[in-house]
């Protein structure tokens, strides 16, 4: 595997989860609230080996045909402050669980509304161009077969 990761960004949320058991016409009600901090390392890279390009050495034609989409890998670091049960209403480790995962869902909320792919997009194109201008010093041909218009924006 050829990876190559282009974008890395640090993202933090606060997450609040709070529930209630009531009993006896809500006249009785355990609570159990947690604040949990995540703070999470994302990297947006390239699997370089799904990119598919096909070399014509004798018409001098290098074709990129397909760029890999995007990886994005989340390393959450998870932390529970504030963590309140009562004996009637603890918390369950499938409970925890889905806390966790909400809390990551909302670090993938968090990267959608960031420019972190779009950045990490630029950067691979950037890489790329390193082809095209290489094969310029050889007097060969870079055709971009995958509609993503990299090489319109090197050349222009």
């Amino acid at each position: 595997m050829s990876k190559l990761v282009v974008s890395k960004g640090t993202f933090s949320e606060v997450y609040n989860y709070t529930d209630s058991k009531k009993y006896f016409y809500d006249y009785l009600s355990f609570d159990k609230k947690a604040i949990v901090t995540v703070n999470a390392t994302v990297e947006v890279g390239y699997d370089l080996s799904k990119l598919e390009i096909q070399i014509d050495s004798v018409g001098k034609k290098i074709y990129i045909n397909k760029i890999p989409k995007e990886e994005v890998v989340i390393a959450p670091n998870i932390k529970y402050f504030d963590l309140q049960q009562s004996q009637f209403n603890t918390f369950t480790k499938n409970e925890l669980n889905k806390i966790n995962q909400k809390s990551i869902e909302k670090i993938k909320e968090t990267i959608t509304v960031t420019d972190l792919k779009e950045k990490a997009k630029t950067r691979l194109f950037e890489e790329l161009s390193k082809i095209y201008l290489l094969s310029a010093v050889y007097n060969w041909k870079v055709i971009d077969n995958t509609n993503s218009g990299f090489l319109e924006k090197l050349i222009n």
